[in-house]
């Protein structure tokens, strides 16, 4: 292997005399200092993507090797750098100057939101906050030991009768006890622990749901930036006819074959088009940055939908079976159910604030202390024994909390019941926007077709005179509409499809695996 500083490479690359071919490994900054000095030598670059396989081996080629700091999800490309009449193979990893073969793909970006969304990542630490209710719990249940300790300065000034005078008017006097405690009897501690499994279900229904909706999200986003490419690609394309249509009618009005009437025409739809690139480009940063704040990093090229991707009809093709699994399986239905059971519980738990306790408790200690009567005294002590409990009267405390908790219980059960219709309500539309959303792709591309007739038709009428200038630019006009929502319809039933299996609670990474394979990794837009 033969390394070489950057002025050293163009130099000998211009030179003829050199070996054919050279393999080098590069592994220093020089691409930017390379294009400087090849420029300065006056030797022409010409920069020329090319995938590795079309090179040649027998060409008149350099290899160079460059070792940037790109992930291992990159797909390492070659571009060919045409230094005068010399060609340079580079295989490209660098981070800034990649050029990928295949674009990224939904599942990839996914993968970026599950990493760097921080709706997600606050979800991830509610649910580990969520799974500690149990042992907390859990400790109601189990013995408590503790270890408390004092120390107490005396002063004490006492007047007698005809009595003895205490001899230490000031002292100090401390202790230490070590105390055990076992809870044998407190019914609301057992159906607290009972409601903590239910809250840490809750818990984990609540984390599925913000998976199922990072899925959404992600989807919704990534769709929304390739349709923002086709509709800008759409707007460009018909401003690029209509800039050929008018320049068309300049030159018929020029050699009196056409009006003035339609140069006005075809630039009122040229000025037109033009600020229908401007919202369209607009439109396309807002949806970038949009999947730039879920996946935390600017979006590079996206595969989008293959030209013969096949939309299906969603399985099982009864509508009310997807109403019936809604109503059943659904996320917020989950999570409503655990709330109404973790609400019944809880007028459980505070009838319990009726009921006796018993604790086994257990102390052993240590004073130090001064008596009048035999002076400094150490005493150690151990006593073991019941403490029983039995709440009498607290002001209506008791009974307050138990209606409170009977009027929560009812609201869950509201709760329970509006959850399931919605449920059955999203899962309604969502089958009829997969379906219809299936028959409007089906319309959209035969009207395509019969769109892109009907400009050559119409393109032909014009040369021969039976047609004017507005006819063909509205034909190319329905042409670029006609594709713009073709796009937007296929993406739209996609999404659906998903809002359909999140409706039903089975959303997740296989069906997003699915929609990825119906995207074309070697397009980039």
């Amino acid at each position: 292997m033969q390394q070489v500083r950057a002025k050293q490479l163009a130099e000998w690359l211009a030179d003829e005399s050199r070996p054919s071919p050279v393999l080098l490994d590069v592994r220093e900054p020089w691409e930017i200092e390379l294009c400087q000095i090849a420029g300065s030598l006056n030797i022409p670059m010409h920069l020329v993507p090319m995938r590795c396989a079309e090179i040649d081996p027998g060409q008149d080629i350099v290899v160079i090797c460059h070792h940037g700091g790109r992930s291992m999800q990159s797909i390492p490309t070659c571009v060919v750098i045409e230094v005068g009449m010399k060609k340079l193979a580079w295989l490209i990893v660098s981070p800034l100057l990649a050029s990928p073969l295949f674009a990224a793909d939904l599942m990839q970006v996914y993968r970026d939101a599950q990493d760097n969304d921080p709706t997600f990542a606050a979800a991830r630490a509610t649910l580990d906050a969520g799974r500690e209710k149990t042992p907390q719990a859990r400790a109601g249940l189990l013995p408590s030991l503790s270890l408390s300790g004092n120390t107490v300065w005396n002063k004490n000034e006492i007047s007698t009768h005809n009595g003895p005078t205490l001899s230490k008017p000031q002292f100090n006097s401390n202790g230490y006890q070590l105390t055990l405690s076992q809870p044998l009897f407190r019914w609301q501690n057992w159906v607290s622990y009972d409601q903590s499994k239910m809250q840490v279900a809750q818990a984990e229904a609540n984390f599925v749901q913000a998976r199922q909706d990072l899925i959404l999200r992600v989807a919704q986003a990534y769709f929304d930036v390739i349709y923002a490419v086709e509709n800008l690609k759409a707007v460009r394309a018909n401003k690029a006819a209509i800039a050929q249509q008018l320049e068309s009618a300049k030159k018929n009005f020029e050699v009196g074959t056409a009006t003035i009437t339609d140069s006005h025409e075809a630039q009122a739809r040229f000025d037109l088009a033009s600020a229908q690139e401007i919202a369209a480009e607009s439109d396309f940063e807002v949806r970038q940055h949009a999947l730039q704040a879920i996946i935390g990093k600017t979006p590079g090229t996206l595969a989008t939908t293959r030209k013969d991707a096949e939309l299906t009809m969603p399985q099982p093709s009864d509508m009310n079976q997807w109403v019936a699994a809604a109503e059943k399986d659904s996320i917020t239905v989950q999570v409503q159910q655990a709330a109404a059971d973790i609400a019944a519980r809880e007028v459980d738990k505070q009838r319990a604030g009726h009921y006796p306790t018993l604790d086994l408790v257990a102390n052993q200690g240590h004073s130090k202390s001064y008596a009048a009567t035999y002076g400094l005294a150490d005493t150690d002590y151990t006593n073991v024994g019941l403490q029983l409990n039995i709440p009498l009267f607290q002001g209506g405390l008791t009974v307050s909390r138990q209606r409170e908790a009977a009027a929560n219980r009812a609201a869950a059960l509201s709760g329970l019941d509006a959850a399931r219709r919605g449920a059955a309500l999203a899962a309604r539309q969502h089958y009829l926007g997969v379906t219809n959303g299936l028959a409007q792709v089906r319309a959209l591309k035969a009207a395509l077709v019969s769109s892109q007739s009907a400009l050559e038709s119409n393109k032909l009428g014009y040369e021969v005179g039976v047609r004017i200038n507005i006819d063909v630019l509205n034909a190319e006009n329905q042409v670029y509409v006609t594709r713009r929502d073709l796009a937007k319809a296929t993406l739209d039933t996609l999404l659906a499809q998903l809002r359909l299996k999140a409706s039903t609670g089975s959303l997740g990474e296989d069906d997003v695996v699915q929609i990825n394979a119906l995207l074309d990794p070697s397009s980039a837009l």
